[in-house]
């Protein structure tokens, strides 16, 4: 059997349906719970079976009727100090921090000297730096083409308003709606055998904890998610419907990371957190193959970037092995100019000289500092780094929604808004790709940016007028405004003023 013929096979069952890559023997494996143990026994009549009997006090599967059933067996969360009993698949178990004096430290005796000669020493050579490579991120693509979509790259209807040929690679449409779920599952994929029944854990609200706990459920990895007790409950409730143990513990997400890191170390899980390995730089750099064989005779790709610069360094690295004609451009905040500052110094600036302008428009692009590894691949690979200022994004949102449809987050939006703000005047002509990256933001909060989008775009006004204090002036200022087909959203009028003349009325209109 050759090597088509063997992986079709092995990614096709008995009846002919495709299957995740994972384990799949849960019935030999003593850290799954049992069908009967994740769903409860059923009673006699139900549509399940008819010989079994029915407990109407069986356990409630995750939470509420309708959330995904956990796969964690009840043994493990002795691990984290939750009982059975105490613990339905799902909820979550909220747990008090208590400051403690630091341990005593305990010193170690010296180390003893070697009387040996120096000639009869051994030098052991450091082990050599990892960096990235396209046969890594051409591996990448190979193993995750059966289970990650290819996002479309389509031409935007901007183009013709801009003076250049832009398209739109779509990585919003992600089950998470993120890129990141690109190095996740490869990150994953790659654990051994091991560690993926053992289990791993994240203790972070962000775009790359969705992506882990959604995939390590896919592949049948126990993934426990620890939260503090601060986190809003719709974000929690996102994570139980992907299928993970939501655990809160703590105040502040330092207590909720310190504790995951502890258990790590103390029980052997792993604990995931978004860095610049080659793995996970890998995982995203597919998206630039994609846009490689997407759009022909491209010219330039433009990258939202911010903290780590993962997807513009692995994007950069991709391209330019492909195509080295092809200009690689980095979007980043004006008010946290980590990657621009650090390539102008000529090493990593830390991100703690910065302040983050705003955490609830760019929360995910700020966790992390730049890293050696991606700072190196930057210098290399990256050509021009340009920032926005925050009203530009919030445009690039508005103008998502009206000619495209979709609706974006400000990181998502990153690349079109440099386009609008005329950072990029060498591009005109030519056959432009934006990453789209991300789509995760609160319903509350995009209302807030597009409401403050069309006053900025001067899609909403507010003036002032005096009209005399006689019946039928406000009837002939309504319809004068009619005439202009002006909407008004609100209206204020008010006959008492302090300074206002006595046979006068002030209107405010929006």
């Amino acid at each position: 059997m050759n090597f088509a013929a063997q992986f079709i096979y092995a990614n096709y069952a008995g009846d002919g349906s495709p299957r995740r890559v994972g384990f799949n023997d849960s019935e030999n494996d003593p850290f799954w719970q049992s069908e009967e143990q994740r769903l409860g026994p059923t009673k006699q009549g139900c549509s399940t079976s008819s010989k079994s009997t029915c407990n109407k006090d069986a356990p409630v599967c995750n939470g509420v009727a309708g959330w995904r059933p956990t796969l964690i067996h009840p043994e493990r969360l002795k691990d984290f100090g939750i009982e059975e009993e105490e613990c339905l698949n799902g909820e979550v178990k909220t747990f008090e921090t208590k400051v403690v004096g630091s341990p005593e430290i305990q010193l170690m005796d010296p180390p003893k000297t070697n009387k040996k000669r120096g000639s009869e020493r051994k030098a052991v050579p450091p082990p050599k730096p990892e960096y990235l490579r396209f046969e890594d991120i051409s591996a990448a693509a190979f193993k995750i083409q059966s289970a990650m979509q290819k996002t479309p790259c389509t031409y935007s209807r901007l183009s013709k308003q801009y003076g250049m040929e832009i398209f739109l690679k779509k990585e919003l449409l992600h089950y998470t709606g993120s890129v990141k779920e690109r190095g996740v599952l490869y990150l994953l994929t790659s654990l051994n055998q091991e560690q993926q029944k053992k289990g791993v854990i994240v203790a972070k609200d962000c775009s790359f904890s969705m992506a882990v706990a959604h995939h390590a459920v896919e592949l049948r990895i126990p993934v426990f998610v620890i939260m503090p007790a601060s986190c809003a409950q719709p974000h929690l409730r996102v994570y139980r419907d992907y299928g993970a143990m939501v655990i809160s513990y703590g105040s502040t997400a330092r207590d909720s990371l310190n504790h995951a890191r502890h258990l790590a170390k103390e029980n052997g899980y792993l604990c995931l957190e978004e860095d610049d390995s080659v793995v996970y730089l890998a995982g995203l750099g597919t998206v630039g193959m994609e846009i490689y064989e997407q759009v022909p005779k491209l010219d330039a790709v433009i990258v939202p970037t911010g903290g780590q610069c993962s997807l513009l360094v692995s994007t950069a690295a991709a391209i330019k092995h492909l195509n080295s004609r092809i200009t690689v451009i980095g979007v980043e905040p004006e008010g946290f100019p980590l990657l621009l500052q650090s390539l102008k110094t000529g090493s990593p600036v830390a991100s703690e000289l910065y302040n983050v302008p705003n955490r609830k428009l760019y929360g995910d692009l700020f966790e992390h500092s730049l890293g050696t590894h991606t700072f190196q691949l930057a210098t290399k690979y990256v050509d021009k780094v340009v920032t926005v200022r925050e009203e530009d994004s919030l445009v690039a949102m508005l103008r998502f929604q009206e000619f495209e449809r979709s609706t974006v987050d400000t990181e998502g939006a990153m690349g079109l808004a440099a386009i609008l703000a005329g950072q990029l005047p060498e591009l005109k002509g030519k056959r432009v790709a934006v990453v789209v990256s991300s789509a995760n933001m609160e319903l509350d909060l995009i209302r807030q940016c597009v409401d403050r989008a069309l006053v900025l775009d001067d899609r909403v006004s507010k003036f002032t007028v005096q009209l005399g204090d006689f019946p039928g002036d406000m009837a002939k200022l309504l319809d004068m405004l009619a005439r202009e087909d002006i909407k008004l959203l609100d209206i204020c009028h008010r006959r008492h003023s302090d300074k206002g003349n006595l046979f006068k009325a002030q209107v405010r209109q929006h």
